[in-house]
């Protein structure tokens, strides 16, 4: 919520006018931390019937996202869901029937659509650099153990969800908008590190999720968040006429590079766990201009988001149930 404010403080047709939180917040307090009069609530019902406040930004624990949502699409506001949307499907379902019955916009916070290293990924293949794709993988190495500050929640299961839900979306959504196709079935497995940190968490910490999409494509989505080791955001697409490596390519179209040896694209990589570091700005500004214009956002509207979140839940079904899950199981 905290980075959220920060950056609105960038974006322009909206500024950031009332918190509402489960703690008790002073007017004053909260001016001299953000430098902004903010009103604050501790009922959400009197937030959502001010009629001065037209976008609420759901930055709370995991399981209260959907109540929350829903409650504000029936008051007719907009919103901004942080990722993930919630932790179950049929949450998600209800979430996307409120805010389709209101007929208001939502963006949700998947975020590393908009940085420097997905722009230029997505230019690569958009460009034809690596030609048709074939394979892609995209892998989220964060270790989040008592060192971090989520680390107490993360660890529970009905609030942190699954590896995926907590975290690796990211790097599943990633992979979706490169290889920008429909999955047809995952199969996904599990493990769990033996480190003590990591013992007190209440589901398994690592998955790998292998997607068959339906025009052949194949891909793979790693989510390791107990891993000790620097945050790593790997990404690695293979085409008919070329590859990219995080930031690095060869590609026959380009006369006169070296099979021998990697390329180097410089660009800002997403590199961090960081919310600070995170390309809120671009996101935020592109959603209101989307309400300005009445159209969904780009990138990060909900449709889009949704489709992302039940691939998620269609691969931590699998690693329940030990086996394939086709896409169509889910419904939509």
């Amino acid at each position: 919520a905290g980075a959220h404010i920060e950056t609105f403080k960038s974006v322009q047709g909206a500024r950031v006018t009332a918190v509402c939180s489960r703690r008790e917040l002073k007017e004053s307090d909260l001016q001299a931390q953000y430098g902004i009069p903010l009103k604050p609530y501790r009922s959400l019902d009197a937030m959502l019937a001010d009629p001065n406040i037209h976008i609420i930004d759901v930055c709370t624990p995991h399981p209260l996202h959907a109540s929350q949502a829903i409650a504000a699409a029936k008051a007719g506001k907009h919103l901004i869901i942080e990722k993930p949307l919630c932790l179950t499907y049929s949450d998600a379902l209800a979430i996307r029937d409120a805010i389709r019955q209101a007929k208001v916009n939502a963006c949700v916070c998947f975020e590393a659509r908009f940085s420097q290293h997905f722009s230029l990924i997505h230019s690569v293949v958009t460009e034809g650099l690596l030609g048709d794709l074939h394979y892609g993988e995209v892998d989220y190495f964060h270790g989040i153990g008592p060192w971090y500050k989520q680390y107490e929640w993360n660890i529970k299961k009905d609030f942190g969800g699954s590896s995926l839900l907590t975290a690796g979306c990211h790097a599943l959504d990633g992979l979706l908008m490169f290889m920008n196709a429909e999955v047809e079935e995952v199969t996904t497995y599990s493990s769990q590190s033996k480190n003590p940190v990591f013992q007190p968490y209440e589901y398994k910490t690592s998955t790998v999720t292998i997607l068959k999409f339906k025009d052949g494509q194949v891909g793979k989505v790693a989510s390791v968040v107990d891993c000790l080791q620097p945050y790593y955001f790997h990404i690695h697409l293979v085409g008919s006429l070329g590859s990219l490596l995080d930031s690095r390519i060869y590609s026959e179209k380009l006369k006169g590079l070296s099979k021998e040896r990697w390329s180097k694209l410089e660009t800002a990589l997403v590199d961090s766990g960081d919310v600070k570091d995170h390309p809120y700005q671009p996101q935020f500004q592109a959603f209101i201009d989307s309400i300005g214009k009445n159209e969904p956002m780009p990138l990060t509207n909900f449709d889009t988001a949704f489709e992302s979140h039940r691939v998620v839940f269609a691969a931590d079904l699998s690693a329940q149930e030990g086996r394939p899950v086709k896409m169509s199981e889910l419904g939509r």
